[in-house]
């Protein structure tokens, strides 16, 4: 459910002000009568999505807009599972985090970091160093059991030199992310980046791209690896198809691991508990309990 639009950031690489404009929230009561509305459907989970979700509400002023406006969902609805998309890691406090003490509220966070190097995220005009994001971390596992953390890469921004990407490769192995989403950078007309020199070569990009994505699989192996031989809640979501023992399901824990399960039963939409037995090529496989 989008329910904010638009960003007021300048970092030097993107587009999306250019194209979105300026932050803009949906009120809080038109998001909570929409969530009614879904339930009554049969939904059983929540997205809050937005360009520039942290900064809900600010533009009326309101410095805590998206925890007022989750707290409202966790106490007036009765939302089964809430998550939360995207989030600029300088919106946040670590008191945001405390939220989580209701275990509606999906145990996944994406904190875009796009550089694990200073220097790079200087120019990159992001609002955050590998000190304070890397505190941020600290306060949300602290708080929040079971977090994913995932983020967003960017590598060969430009004057990224080798010793800069290896700081970044450094950094990023340090969080321990359980996921990466890496891009290669692109240059485009209108962002302040496109005219920065020391532009990387197409061939350091692709090699700098190939050994993110290398660290990339191995945390994830390794984060779902952890979770063999528990229980968990899952959402089941869709069919993957059809075997002689049954249908093969799909779907997501709270802290968004891909589980997958055969039985003869529909799962389609229910919350079931489910044994982790093994790290499959598309996700956990499980046992329905």
């Amino acid at each position: 459910m989008k329910v904010q639009d638009g960003c007021d950031n300048r970092c030097t690489f993107c587009v999306t002000t250019l194209a979105r404009g300026q932050g803009r929230s949906r009120p809080v009561e038109e998001v909570i009568e929409e969530v009614g509305l879904l339930l009554d459907l049969g939904y059983q989970e929540v997205v809050l999505t937005g360009v520039h979700l942290g900064s809900y509400g600010r533009e009326r002023g309101d410095g805590f807009g998206l925890y007022e406006l989750v707290r409202a969902l966790l106490l007036r609805t009765a939302v089964p599972r809430l998550r939360l998309s995207s989030l600029e890691p300088w919106d946040l406090q670590p008191s945001f985090f405390d939220l989580w003490q209701d275990g509606r509220l999906g145990a996944h966070l994406h904190l875009p970091l796009q550089s694990g190097c200073d220097a790079t995220l200087r120019r990159m005009a992001r609002r955050t160093t590998r000190e304070s994001f890397a505190a941020l971390v600290d306060a949300a596992r602290a708080r929040i059991p079971d977090l994913a953390l995932t983020t967003d890469i960017i590598v060969g921004f430009p004057g990224e030199t080798e010793a800069e990407f290896e700081e970044s490769l450094a950094f990023v192995r340090e969080m321990g992310f359980a996921r990466l989403h890496v891009f290669p950078y692109s240059r485009r007309a209108g962002p302040a980046a496109a005219r920065m020199p020391g532009q990387v070569e197409p061939a350091a990009v692709k090699a700098r791209k190939a050994r993110m994505l290398a660290l990339s699989g191995e945390l994830w192996q390794q984060f779902q690896a952890q979770y063999v031989g528990r229980t968990l809640d899952v959402l089941w979501e869709s069919a993957r198809g059809a075997t002689p023992e049954g249908w093969v399901w799909s779907g997501l824990t709270g802290n968004s691991l891909r589980v997958l399960a055969t039985t003869r039963a529909p799962l389609a939409n229910p919350v079931t508990p489910a044994r982790l037995t093994a790290v499959g090529e598309g996700g956990l496989l499980a046992e329905v309990v």
